[in-house]
């Protein structure tokens, strides 16, 4: 069979024991209120559930603890928080001391908990609060023993004003927008974004570009290295990738090998070295799908997602028409970076691609902290 042929054969038999019923119990992102009690006191409430997704096994969570960390513009003296959690099973009361029951999530079913974090401090200070990073700790208990589980979500705290007036520069032939937004999280629609911040700006005929790893953070495409268990392919695979790429860790190449499989992945560095040979390069990329070449591995992109991997976005055709059909603003997905290089990923029918190259070329919503991850693009002419 050979090294290789050992090598694929290998991956196979890795993607079948992934594949395996196990302790598959999640945490879902859950829905999120934002009330201000007083302009001293905010509280924060999250419903979130304990999903069982297995067909025929039971799941225990005999542990469960919610940690929080708070970002803002300024410093955090004198800003206090306090995180709480109250379990609500259908069949079990709750503990006036706050202590998780062991409880057994029956096979395809769930059970709720509710996460209410309480914020006091000056309201200068609250108002420079961006989010709130919620790690759910938990412990599943099942047919792959007891195994210690993480559920990350990141809440936004302040809204910026959408109707404030915002200034329009000129690159080629069309004028550019860079529109400010919240932290964007996977609490978040593209839709509803589009909605918030977009309408108030544009006019007919305006183009408006989301970029791609917003659209992927929108759609809870993101990941923590601790939840990744890099397998044979990813640990031997990365070493060969340049250190500037994101397939150069384990965890990063593990991310695409849990998207494309593993065969595919092994197929794509194989069909890569072949290609390199004849004077070809980035043969690799163009074989293992638009994935590989998308994903953004640790610190990637903006705090706190810097300490994530973050997938390209999932089906970004459909988003650009659903933003098209909802809002009537013509869409376009792109990647762009510091590097006058321009990815249009996808777009509304009849948007010139020529147009937003020229207009994106310099990267207007930056790679930093700037909060634009919206442009709105006005067609001159």
């Amino acid at each position: 069979m050979g090294v290789l042929g050992a090598a694929a054969a290998l991956g196979a038999f890795e993607w079948q024991y992934r594949q395996r019923p196990g302790n598959a119990l999640e945490v879902t992102q859950g829905t999120w209120e934002l009330e201000s009690l007083s302009p001293t006191h905010r509280r924060l409430v999250g419903h979130l559930a304990l999903v069982n997704r297995t067909r025929r096994l039971e799941i225990m969570v005999p542990e469960l603890e919610v940690k929080t960390k708070i970002f803002s513009k300024g410093s955090l003296d004198g800003v206090r928080w306090h995180t709480s959690t109250v379990a609500h099973h259908e069949d079990m009361p709750n503990r006036a001391d706050g202590y998780w029951f062991a409880y057994i999530v029956k096979v395809a079913k769930s059970t709720n908990f509710t996460v209410t974090l309480d914020l006091e401090g000056e309201a200068e200070a609250l108002d420079r609060l961006q989010s709130a990073w919620m790690r759910v700790d938990y412990t599943t208990y099942g047919p792959e023993g007891r195994i210690p589980k993480t559920h990350h979500g990141v809440i936004p705290l302040n809204y910026p004003d959408a109707n404030a007036s915002l200034t329009w520069k000129q690159y080629g032939k069309a004028e550019v927008l860079p529109v400010p937004t919240h932290l964007l999280t996977a609490i978040d629609d593209p839709v509803a974004v589009v909605q918030r911040y977009v309408l108030p700006q544009c006019q007919p005929g305006d183009i408006v570009t989301l970029g791609e790893t917003p659209v992927a953070i929108m759609q809870g495409r993101f990941r923590h290295p601790s939840t990744i268990r890099p397998g044979w392919v990813a640990r031997h695979l990365c070493y060969y990738f340049l250190p500037t790429s994101s397939l150069a860790t384990a965890c990063g190449m593990q991310a695409l090998v849990d998207v494309s499989g593993p065969v595919r992945v092994v197929a794509a560095f194989l069909g890569g070295v072949l290609l390199r040979l004849v004077g070809q390069r980035g043969g690799f990329y163009q074989l293992a799908g638009e994935q590989a070449r998308l994903i953004d591995d640790v610190t990637g992109t903006l705090p706190p997602y810097d300490q994530f991997i973050v997938l390209g976005p999932a089906d970004p055709q459909g988003v650009v028409d659903r933003v098209q059909r909802e809002t009537g603003l013509a869409c376009a997905i792109v990647d762009v970076n510091d590097l006058r290089a321009v990815k249009i990923l996808a777009s509304s029918s009849g948007v010139s691609d020529a147009i937003l190259t020229e207009a994106l070329l310099s990267n207007p919503a930056g790679n930093a902290d700037e909060q634009t991850p919206v442009v709105l693009v006005r067609p001159q002419g």
